[in-house]
């Protein structure tokens, strides 16, 4: 059976006056063109029309296996820059020479069709390029496909089905913040289809014994091909730290289907028409599910107690699938109609990803660890990275892309070059080109490790261990500011910050990391890997650097919007540094999207601790300073702030409408700037229903052209 012409997408992607990038994935090569329509009307006109703007367009390509073709459309225009604040459509045309099909062809412009990807009585899929006085901008993290809860990306496109004629209403970007896959967290059910998609797209298994001649030998040529079976190789062959590594992708065609299957709904259903997904027992009778205790030296008891347990998880997460399957068709059509700007994090490579120096350099040691790292990132950037900024990706970093892909020798010198190039690449950040401009963060593979020691108690035992890292280095930041000065954006206007990692968590949630759970470190508990400690917070002199940055460019405000921490908040802080500089700071942290953590009796407890010392802090601001050896501590009033600190500053949570300070259902942030007042609210689907919540808002004074 043939793979559908169309794998993923359209998906809308970088979007300005001078250029709009759409996103493609096909099975076959395709020449692609564009046009672009403006549109008139209205939903309560029950009419609109659409005109022909532009046709000129220009398509990269890039063939990543014998049947997976990513593609880059620019749109250009004709003549004078594209319109702002206009409902603007886009159709595509793609041809082969035997034929030429457009959208309508493949049953997205019709309503009635399970793939349509638009609004209502609109014609085309819509966007509009945003210079208004209000901004609406979509952000969250964390999304995987057999997560627990409804996808909160299905609520942002309710809202937008019910405003997309509403530009002042109507969000004009979608931030993604990381985990947009969960390459180390992959369903049981899920894995063998994966790895069957794999095949197809890429035409065959990488030579992976070249890298690892252990995977030649039993049980490992087997168990690598077995839901459930990898735990052992990416913890000893590739140096790995996820506790969830049992199906842990390793292939770059497993990255690449498991990206496919979670932006669009085509693939499922060629997926069930070519051979269903099959129970835990027909996976079993074929092979393709690995037991550690099936051999003989093993008892019967054992064997079916695994057996027991890996059925019932089959199930339960078969059911989690089925839910999120359901969900792309929505998703996908908010996708295809919203900008959508995408960063990394931990999880779309692996978890832990260079948590600290010796998970660096021991991953980067391991043959097979760094090429599924470079696996990893090349997927991020065919499916994620690419449509962010196209033009900051030179003609040598997409020919080494290409020239590798071509063979997909693991013993070539392409290959050689392709993983160096992965692995050294130091400009994955970016910034947007709306408004107010948002500078994207690369808070994975720009740290830097410190090595002076950190003293710590637990109970009776006193050791040193080391810092968390800074999550962006000096140098890091200076190549950031570079672009962002280059992007136009000048000091004294409004800008966004996107950091994966909050730069201000929940306190309580923090406190309880680092007094009780990180400390267990010293006694050989590698609890770093089981709990992330990768907050800015823990590193004093990281979380000042970026502070200074911020007080370098001297933003008239300054928003932060952050994922990764599985709670939603809000949070304002005012900065003073001890050589004067000031700063006003606000933060909106939206996460998960789809990955309900606060569940079982450990996540609920947590919860309820958390809700029960934040409803404490309702009324109380925080105060607390950096000391001269880069300590933040607490500090009872703002008069006791020593000397000769780098700073101190005043925190405030802000509350929701119910009076809490996070929430930690699926959800996604909808973050509306207008004038001088910044709102945030959360949008929520269960499955069934659509829901909001919304924090308090905040005003702003005008600063005066000092800054104050």
């Amino acid at each position: 059976m043939e793979l559908p012409d169309i794998l993923a997408g359209p998906i809308l992607r970088r979007t300005n006056p001078d250029s709009v990038y759409i996103w493609l994935a096909t099975s076959r090569p395709f020449h692609i063109e564009a046009k672009l329509f403006t549109i008139e009307g209205s939903k309560e006109s029950h009419t609109c029309s659409h005109f022909l703007l532009t046709d000129r367009s220009n398509t990269k390509s890039i063939q990543f296996g014998q049947q997976l073709f990513i593609h880059l459309i620019q749109v250009m225009p004709a003549a004078d820059p594209f319109p702002v604040n206009t409902l603007l459509g886009y159709n595509l045309f793609l041809s082969n020479g035997e034929s030429k099909k457009d959208l309508a062809d493949y049953g997205m412009l019709s309503p009635e069709s399970p793939y349509s990807i638009v609004y209502d009585n609109l014609k085309y899929p819509s966007f509009f390029i945003s210079r208004q006085k209000s901004s609406n901008i979509l952000y969250g993290s964390c999304r995987k496909l057999h997560g627990k809860g409804g996808d909160a990306l299905t609520a942002a496109d309710f809202r937008i089905e019910k405003v997309y004629d509403q530009l002042d209403k109507r969000p004009h970007s979608l931030f993604l913040l990381g985990d947009q896959i969960y390459a180390d967290d992959v369903a049981d059910p899920l894995l063998p289809p994966l790895i069957k998609l794999s095949r197809q797209l890429m035409g065959k298994d990488e030579e992976l014994s070249l890298l690892d001649e252990r995977l030649n030998q039993e049980p490992f040529c087997r168990s690598l091909f077995q839901a459930r079976g990898r735990t052992f190789i990416m913890e000893h062959f590739c140096q790995f730290t996820s506790s969830h590594a049992e199906n842990h992708l390793i292939q770059f065609g497993e990255y690449a289907a498991l990206y496919l299957l979670s932006f669009s709904p085509q693939l499922w259903e060629f997926i069930q028409l070519q051979n269903g997904f099959r129970t835990f027992k027909e996976e079993d009778e074929e092979g393709n599910i690995y037991f550690a205790f099936r051999d003989e030296e093993h008892t019967l008891e054992e064997f079916f107690r695994e057996y027991d347990s890996n059925k019932v998880r089959f199930k339960e997460q078969w059911n989690e699938i089925c839910s999120s399957a359901r969900s792309l068709r929505r998703i996908s059509r908010l996708l295809a109609n919203t900008p959508s700007y995408m960063i990394f994090d931990d999880h779309d490579i692996t978890d832990d990803w260079n948590l600290s120096s010796e998970w660096k350099e021991s991953v980067r040691q391991s043959a097979l660890g760094e090429h599924v790292v470079a696996n990893g990132l090349s997927a991020y950037w065919a499916f994620q990275g690419w449509g962010n900024h196209p033009e900051g990706f030179n003609h040598d970093f997409i020919e080494k892309m290409k020239s590798y892909f071509r063979g997909m020798d693991a013993a070539s010198n392409e290959h050689k070059e392709w993983t160096a190039s992965m692995w050294e690449y130091d400009s994955w950040h970016f910034v947007t080109p709306t408004e107010p401009k948002a500078l994207f963060l690369d808070t994975r593979t720009q740290r830097t490790y410190d090595m002076m020691p950190k003293p710590v108690k637990i109970g009776w035992m006193v050791s040193e261990t080391k810092h968390s890292p800074q999550l962006v280095s000096r140098e890091a930041f200076k190549r950031a500011s570079h672009s962002l000065h280059e992007s136009g954006w000048q000091s004294g206007q409004p800008l966004i910050i996107a950091s994966p990692a909050p730069f201000y968590g929940i306190g309580v949630i923090e406190s309880i990391l680092d007094s009780y759970v990180y400390p267990l470190r010293t006694a050989g508990i590698p609890v770093h890997q089981v709990m992330d400690h990768e907050a800015w917070k823990y590193n004093g002199k990281g979380f000042s650097e970026f502070l200074h940055w911020i007080f370098t460019w001297n933003p008239s405000r300054c928003f932060i919007v952050s994922g990764d921490v599985h709670y939603a908040s809000s949070v304002s802080s005012n900065v003073q540094a001890r050589d004067g500089n000031q700063a006003s700071i606000v933060q909106f942290t939206s996460s998960p999207i789809n990955n309900k953590s606060f569940t079982g009796i450990w996540g609920m407890l947590m919860k309820a601790i958390a809700l029960f010392n934040s409803s404490k802090r309702k009324k109380e601001s925080i105060t607390r300073y950096c000391s001269s050896d880069y300590m933040i501590l607490n500090q009872p009033s703002p008069s006791s702030c020593p000397s000769n600190a780098h700073w101190q500053e005043t925190l405030h949570y802000l509350k929701t409408e119910k009076g809490r300070l996070l929430a930690t259902d699926n959800n996604i942030g909808l973050l509306s700037l207008s004038g001088e007042q910044a709102e945030n609210r959360l949008l929520f689907y269960d499955g069934w229903f659509n829901s909001e919540t919304r924090f308090q808002s905040i005003s702003f004074k005008r600063k005066n052209h000092h800054g104050e």
